[in-house]
């Protein structure tokens, strides 16, 4: 049926009359593919009690505003989302007075509860809204919202603050309204301010309770970030690295070997130590067993590269090569000055 709407002439119409009695005001409804589904008065749950306001169901949106002249006149037009709704039904025992048929409109924004005429009525605004709220995720591909903004209580159902529970409200005590948890509360009990994303870009007025359960909140999201960033940081710092040419594999074969004989010891000390073990014949046996040693520990660290393994007895070799040739580099320098 709302697929036939769109476009139509009859659709067309309605949505200009709704414009006009909205007046300059009013935002323009008219746009392509949006259909009007229905509309009448329900009664809304307002911070200074029941008010009776105009609603108009579109197949995106919910539009209400102030009555002044039915079906002619609307003042403080409001517009809601329909991909941000969730309705939430509640029994006979939460409704207020002589207000029944009641239900929730939740949105991340703003929240509060309407009443209808009949329990029939209520039942065919929840169905409209709820075929109106899978058509149109089904139709964007977006997610319901998890996150609702709270019902704010009446100022009539508060003579105290329901914080302190111990100052009364005058014309000098003014009623404030925490924006987490939706109570009545004084200015003393409310000093704070909170950012909450959904509701403002400013921080909002937050009651004392609220603000230490979303710093505690706040905190905790804050923590596991920076555990999460730290343990993405130790798997890139312990990832190996693949060697690409020989020059790569030899380097990491000196660092690896390196590591293995004497951890944090200086290129200097391990050649000390090499040539005054090969003089030592004492030592010759115990060196054997620590090859072997150092062998296998050097198996399980280059297993997973396809390079050669050298002994330590080369590595020795070679270190003890090295030093050799350092110092005759140094004796045939010292000779040239000489000269």
């Amino acid at each position: 049926m709302v697929d036939l709407l769109v476009g139509s002439e009859v659709n067309n119409k309605r949505i200009a009359h709704i414009e006009s009695c909205f007046g300059r005001s009013g935002t323009p409804l008219a746009l392509k593919g949006r259909v009007l589904v229905g509309e009448g008065v329900l009664t809304k749950m307002c911070r200074k009690g029941p008010k009776p306001r105009q609603f108009f169901l579109f197949n995106d949106i919910i539009v209400y505003g102030k009555i002044l002249v039915r079906k002619k006149m609307y003042i403080k037009q409001n517009i809601i989302p329909l991909e941000k709704v969730v309705l939430e039904d509640f029994s006979d025992d939460m409704n207020q007075g002589d207000l029944k048929h009641g239900w929730l409109i939740k949105t991340p924004t703003r929240s509060f509860a309407v009443y209808a005429g009949s329990e029939t009525e209520k039942e065919e605004w929840i169905q409209h809204i709820q075929k109106c709220v899978k058509s149109l995720l089904k139709r964007t591909g977006s997610r319901p919202s998890g996150e609702h903004a709270a019902v704010w209580v009446p100022d009539t159902q508060a003579k105290v603050c329901m914080h302190c529970n111990s100052m009364q409200f005058t014309l000098l005590n003014r009623r404030h309204h925490c924006r987490n948890c939706g109570s009545v509360i004084c200015a003393s009990c409310s000093k704070s301010r909170f950012l909450i994303p959904s509701q403002s870009t400013k921080p909002v007025r937050v009651c004392d309770t609220c603000k230490n359960k979303l710093i505690k909140q706040r905190l905790g999201e804050v923590t596991n970030d920076s555990d999460q960033d730290n343990s993405s940081t130790l798997v890139v710092k312990n990832q190996p690295r693949v060697a690409n040419n020989r020059n790569d594999k030899s380097e990491s074969t000196s660092t690896a070997i390196s590591s293995v004989i004497s951890p944090g010891s200086s290129s200097a000390q391990m050649k000390d130590e090499t040539l005054n073990d090969s003089k030592d014949p004492e030592s010759s046996s115990d060196t054997d067993e620590d090859n072997d040693e150092i062998n296998q520990k050097l198996n399980e660290l280059l297993g997973p590269y396809e390079i050669e393994k050298p002994t330590v007895e080369e590595s020795n070799l070679s270190l003890i090569r090295s030093a050799r040739d350092l110092f005759n580099d140094k004796s045939s320098i010292a000779n040239e000055r000489k000269l």
